[in-house]
């Protein structure tokens, strides 16, 4: 059940951003549902890696590779979900920055709820 109340968090997140940022767009909360399934995918899966391989700039940039990491990570759910669209890897950025902030607001939300 946390779950998914996750995902729909996530999801009205992705919305409210699509709204705010002029060169994102999402059709529909369905699709919003599906990003943010996509997301949490690719984060367990594809963003390891991804890390690993990077390891090195990661280290050089004292960590600031993981942002532009979470951009690409954006991009790919672009191309993977119809509905779904970022302008460019500047809009990603900023994109996974302002999802992340709402997202901890959220659950931050979610959690002092359930006490």
């Amino acid at each position: 059940m946390k779950l998914i109340l996750r995902i729909l968090l996530s999801a009205v997140a992705v919305v409210i951003l699509a709204n705010i940022l002029p060169t994102v767009t999402v059709n529909s909360f369905i699709t919003a549902i599906v990003v943010a399934v996509v997301l949490s995918i690719l984060n367990l899966l594809v963003k390891p890696i991804l890390v690993i391989l990077t390891l090195p700039v990661t280290v050089i940039t004292f960590g600031l590779f993981l942002l532009i990491i979470n951009a690409i990570i954006i991009l790919l759910a672009d191309k993977l979900i119809d509905g779904f669209a970022v302008g460019n890897i500047w809009w990603a950025l900023i994109f996974s920055l302002l999802l992340s902030f709402l997202q901890s607001i959220f659950f931050t939300l979610l959690k002092d709820d359930k006490s």
